[in-house]
């Protein structure tokens, strides 16, 4: 399968679209297993961060259902969550949770690899906490967190990870992680910084629906009001998007 088109380069955020939400996801499955591959033979290891949502979750599921499933690129991968909601593992809006009982439970990732927000804790300020703690200790010293790859999603009102427009969290320039507040129903989540994110060498949205048509036309550079959240994500190296044609505001047969 290859996708209809590719377009976009430089600061530009690289765009490939797809027919629909499932070809979008096998193509970003692919692009998973090749950065990890190409991580792992520079480096040895591949650092990785998981976003929540529906698409994100189909992607998790086929990669755990996937031949390479038990390879060896996974038991060199560390994963991390771009952000969690502030309840156990077993609740369903837990981002961790559901990724893992989905698919992410059939990769090879040795336990002490899987660095998950706390979102059973009872106070999401200490869950935040906890969780820089984790972030630090993997890069020692690090200005920044240095993951190879971040999955990321796109709200219709234009958030990522649980940067919210509006949100006090998009302006914290010190800490690695941020207590926000949204969502519908709205509740506290932890979330990584707009600088921990663009530590990554790396960020892939993953954007589907037509609900998303106006966000996503303000990240491919639409002129438009206020930067949305998503569009002060700036990575090291390489912004990617990957929509289907509902997303992009056109017929599958366009």
């Amino acid at each position: 399968m290859e996708p209809d088109r590719v377009k976009g380069s430089g600061s530009t955020p690289r765009l490939r679209v797809f027919p629909d939400a499932r070809a979008l996801v096998r193509a970003a499955a692919a692009e998973v297993l090749r950065r990890g591959r190409g991580a792992v033979r520079e480096r040895g290891l591949f650092n990785l961060v998981l976003a929540g949502g529906n698409t994100p979750m189909a992607l998790y599921q086929t990669l755990g259902a996937a031949r390479s499933a038990r390879s060896d690129l996974w038991h060199r991968t560390h994963l991390f969550w771009g952000d969690e909601r502030a309840v156990p593992p077993e609740d369903p809006a837990s981002n961790y949770g559901v990724a893992w009982k989905v698919g992410l439970q059939r990769l090879s990732v040795p336990a002490e690899n899987v660095h998950r927000v706390e979102g059973e804790s009872e106070d999401a300020r200490r869950a935040a906490i906890l969780y820089e703690t984790e972030l630090r200790s993997r890069f020692p010293g690090a200005a920044w967190p240095r993951f190879d790859l971040a999955l990321l999603g796109l709200g219709a009102d234009g958030h990522t990870a649980s940067l919210f427009p509006g949100s006090d969290a998009l302006d914290e320039r010190e800490r690695w992680t941020e207590v926000a507040e949204g969502g519908d129903p709205p509740r506290p989540r932890v979330t990584l910084t707009l600088p921990a994110l663009n530590g990554a060498d790396v960020v892939l949205f993953l954007v589907t629906g037509r609900r998303k048509t106006e966000a996503l036309g303000r990240l491919l550079g639409l002129p438009g009001g206020e930067l949305l959240p998503a569009q002060r994500v700036h990575p090291r190296t390489e912004r990617l998007v990957f929509a289907d044609h509902s997303a992009m505001g056109e017929s599958p047969s366009a």
